[in-house]
């Protein structure tokens, strides 16, 4: 906690909050929510009282007559939403399916409020399904702080997804989405999405949360313990005895700077500590079973290696500690912590934390609004955790996303897609979801390699994340990095793919060589524009390859020799002729590298 690392994230806390005032001069501002909690928490029953203050601060130019909270735990009830769309979608998420419509009264999760005041004074509110919508009798100014205090109490709901009690595992609460908690509002307004399936948007704040439990519990989760000599459980200092006296503990921690707050608990959780090189303290956090124990010891080296590499290939993780618990229904990111399932096979658990840890950059760093822009943080994390996993397992794969290019090839050949600009609960599919957020989010980073090249993607990335790291960053904020990085023209690129189904389709029509002179005639077939790279092997096994720009790119790829004539994307073929030199030529092929996401490769090879 008064580690250098904690300091200067103090500090520049401190320095960011300052300069967002001098930010709404300009075109960006972001709100700040910071909340002081405590929590009571019921073991037997499953349930808890809570007491909440939040200090909510309108950086916005706007006058604010209203304000929404989530109450995500309300979602877990016969008839909600998240029920109702599960038994009506096409191709259910089986870990939830019919189960919500089946649960009883003391199964069901809820967030009841009971009283709110805002600056000490009652206000009205009304809960509806999943939100809570609050009439202020005081509209909050531009610049002006109100506090807001609450008393609710909840029901953790058996486990179904993400939260609850008693999962797959036996671990007892998985606490996460678990309180009331203020929607955000930005440049586009209020994003108070109910609670129906997918992803999460929030406030960023500090957050001072005390939950008294049964004294035999263990708790993970966000933030840094406070009174680790008061707990014990392993959090405790070398050589410090802790007292056991009376029935619970209140565990104490502070998070600074995040935009979540997630726990869990159980009493046969273990607790285990390693410091990576970087000085994060990573903790790890799981059932006491002889079973899972040797899957557990052996990732935390290779979390340390994880850290590391998205350090070097992101930006530096800003906190000094990230926690790893066992809990939930598969993997899922939370603040300074995830929890995932841990019975599995070791391949499946490194994944699961590789793509989790790396939420921790795509997601509780860079805060996109996962409800409108998915991709961004499932499609960048797929992207940096799959190219982490295949070197720090030594995989040697030349093309460690080929799965992502077959999932969005397949379903680019379908009727299932949907533009990536859809909001995350509004597909038609589930399948169709998890491809394109997942998948096709990942190829926008691959692909962008083929347009721009390596070394400027690794530093359209750091830049990206130096800029926007503590903030909201939209889907044309990244575009504005690797415009400025690169010097390329990429709206189209951004357009194309993620705002329309538009498809990338070039084929080779014809090819022949006469004498010293190879003759190509190109097509494009898809709507989706893209520069060509073509290879020319000849019968000797040697290549020669060519680069045709594309004219709205206004741009030439750097290090391409043999640069042709930039093709307009209205002209719906090009011809090229190329001086041989006497060689006879074996075959031409359109994007070698296979970075081009082109749905259908049979006409991009012809031989001669």
């Amino acid at each position: 906690m008064n580690s250098r690392k904690h300091q200067v994230l103090m500090l520049f806390v401190g320095l960011a909050w300052a300069n967002l005032n001098a930010q709404n001069n300009t075109n960006y501002w972001q709100q700040q929510a910071d909340y002081a909690m405590e929590i009571d928490m019921d073991v037997k029953k499953y349930q808890y009282q809570g007491k909440q203050q939040l200090t909510y601060t309108n950086h916005s130019p706007d006058t604010l007559q209203k304000v929404f909270y989530h109450l995500y735990f309300n979602a877990f009830q016969p008839g909600s939403e998240m029920d109702v769309r599960s038994r009506t979608i096409a191709d259910p998420d089986p870990r939830v399916g019919d189960r919500i419509s089946k649960l009883n009264e003391d199964e069901i999760g809820y967030i009841k409020v009971k009283s709110l005041k805002q600056n000490g004074k009652k206000i009205n509110y009304e809960v509806v399904g999943t939100i809570l919508e609050v009439k202020l009798h005081q509209a909050i100014l531009p610049g002006e702080e109100v506090v807001f205090d609450m008393d609710f109490n909840g029901q953790v709901p058996q486990q179904i997804r993400r939260s609850g009690r008693q999962n797959k595992e036996g671990v007892e609460l998985s606490m996460t989405q678990w309180y009331p908690k203020i929607a955000e509002y930005d440049f586009e307004g209020w994003h108070a999405h109910p609670y129906i399936g997918r992803e999460f948007h929030g406030v960023w704040g500090d957050y001072d949360v005390q939950i008294t439990i049964d004294k035999n519990y263990t708790i993970g989760g966000t933030g840094y313990l406070q009174n680790p000599n008061e707990i014990g459980h392993g959090y405790e200092d070398e050589g410090v005895k802790v007292k056991n006296r009376g029935k619970t503990k209140t565990w104490h921690f502070v998070a600074p700077r995040v935009h979540d707050f997630a726990w869990a608990a159980d009493p046969d959780f273990v607790h285990d500590r390693f410091t990576a090189e970087d000085g994060t303290e990573l903790h790890f956090i799981y059932k006491d079973k002889k079973e899972i124990k040797e899957n557990w010891k052996k990732l935390q080296p290779d979390t340390e290696k994880m850290l590391l590499y998205f350090n070097e290939h992101i930006g530096p993780y800003p906190y000094d500690q990230y926690t790893i618990i066992q809990g939930g229904d598969g993997g899922m990111e939370y603040a300074m912590c995830t929890l995932i399932t841990g019975e599995r096979s070791y391949p499946s658990l490194f994944g699961v934390t590789a793509h989790e840890l790396a939420h921790s950059w795509f997601q509780h760093v860079l805060a996109t609004n996962e409800s409108k822009h998915e991709w961004m943080d499932e499609g960048m994390t797929t992207y940096i955790s799959t190219l982490a996993e295949n070197e720090i397992l030594e995989k040697e794969d030349d093309f460690p996303l080929s799965r992502a290019y077959q999932g969005y090839i397949a379903l680019a050949n379908s009727e299932a897609q949907q533009p990536l600009t859809s909001q995350a609960d509004r597909w038609h599919f589930n399948q169709a979801y998890g491809i394109s957020a997942y998948s096709k989010g990942a190829i926008f980073l691959t692909q962008l390699e083929y347009l721009i090249g390596e070394e400027l993607l690794n530093k359209t990335l750091k830049r990206y994340f130096e800029e926007w790291k503590f903030k909201h960053p939209t889907p044309n904020d990244f575009k504005r990095v690797a415009e400025k990085v690169s010097g390329a023209e990429l709206d189209w690129y951004l357009v194309d793919w993620t705002q329309t189904i538009n498809t990338i389709d070039y084929g080779i029509k014809n090819a022949s060589q006469e004498d010293d002179t190879l003759t190509v005639e190109l097509e494009r077939i898809g709507m989706m524009p893209m520069p060509i790279e073509l290879a020319v092997t000849f019968e000797d096994d040697t290549q020669e390859m060519h680069y045709i720009p594309l004219q709205m790119m206004r741009w030439n790829k750097p290090g391409m020799e043999n640069v042709h004539q930039k093709w307009a994307w209205a002209m719906p073929t090009y011809n090229l002729s190329i001086d041989v030199e006497g060689k006879q030529v074996k075959q031409i092929e359109i994007d070698p590298s296979q970075l081009m996401a082109d749905i259908n490769r049979e006409n991009n090879v012809q031989k001669l």
